[in-house]
């Protein structure tokens, strides 16, 4: 493959107000009976901006999302690396504006990664970024970013919501999460409709700023990530140091679109063995400690 993304380092693991209301005025002498102002009623926007409520906001994000959380760090930077090769592919073809996450077993970072990733594309001047959770079987992104998933991806894909109905605002401008809802009896089968192919034209075509950055489930444990990978225009593929072994990965490799994959994340890993055990590979700076 030639492009390997060596995982984020060890610093990972660890790394409204309201206006007050003006002074009220004497009442008149003339005594007269105030009426209840009634609740305000918020009514879902039917959009693809990202809607209903609004969440609690960054401060409650999880600490491992340093891209928001510590911009000037290398972690961070390293981030806008892997940003910039899908802004700017080494082929020199056009931006990949849907790109999905994956790994060979579960717990190696890809969530994390994929978070980070959405941050890091939102910050930049031009772009919008849309987080979305297809890991129907152990989703995290709404967890991570203090958002309600009690109505989502599983919901829409069920005619439950329409698809403006259960996209969130983040709290950080131009980042919008579609979280995964309420956990599915038949998550493959769901993902392998037409309506998953509806959804990402609708949202790829109403925005041409908008990049869409996909979480799914390992590869080799869910049937749907396969159909998933179809619908995409970039797949990165996160392995912890230690955990998967090397032939899972290729046999990863082997059962996805090569051209799509932008590279390979090891995670959590020690650079020398590293560098001793992956002869053959392109070195590409490293991430680590999810």
């Amino acid at each position: 493959m030639g492009k390997v993304f060596k995982a984020l380092n060890k610093a990972m693991s660890n790394p409204e107000e309201s206006a007050s209301p003006p002074p009220s005025t004497p009442e008149p002498s003339v005594k007269t009976e105030r009426q209840p102002t009634p609740a305000k009623r918020e009514i879902p926007t039917v959009n693809v901006t990202g809607s209903m409520d609004n969440t609690s906001g960054v401060n409650n994000w999880d600490e491992k999302l340093v891209a928001f959380s510590a911009p000037s760090s290398i972690i961070t930077e390293n981030i806008r690396h892997l940003r910039n090769r899908i802004l700017h592919p080494p082929s020199g073809g056009p931006a990949l504006r849907r790109v999905m996450t994956t790994s060979a077993l579960p717990g190696e970072g890809k969530s994390m990664l994929c978070s980070n990733l959405a941050i890091s594309m939102a910050q930049g001047l031009e772009q919008h970024a849309l987080l979305v959770d297809c890991d129907l079987r152990r989703s995290s992104l709404a967890q991570m970013l203090a958002v309600n998933n009690s109505q989502g991806l599983s919901n829409y894909l069920q005619h439950d919501r329409e698809l403006g109905e259960v996209i969130r605002q983040t709290g950080l401008p131009k980042l919008s999460l579609l979280p995964s809802g309420p956990r599915p009896m038949n998550p493959a089968e769901l993902l392998d409709s037409k309506r998953v192919g509806e959804m990402f034209d609708e949202l790829s075509n109403r925005y041409d700023d908008r990049f869409i950055i996909i979480d799914t489930p390992p590869l080799p444990m869910a049937a749907e990530t396969t159909v998933l990978a179809e619908q995409v225009d970039g797949i990165i593929i996160v392995v912890r140091w230690g955990r998967a072994a090397r032939e899972q990965v290729k046999q990863m490799t082997e059962n996805l679109n090569k051209d799509k994959i932008i590279g390979i994340v090891f995670n959590a890993f020690e650079k020398d063995i590293l560098s001793a055990k992956l002869t053959g590979y392109e070195p590409y700076g490293h991430y680590g400690g999810y």
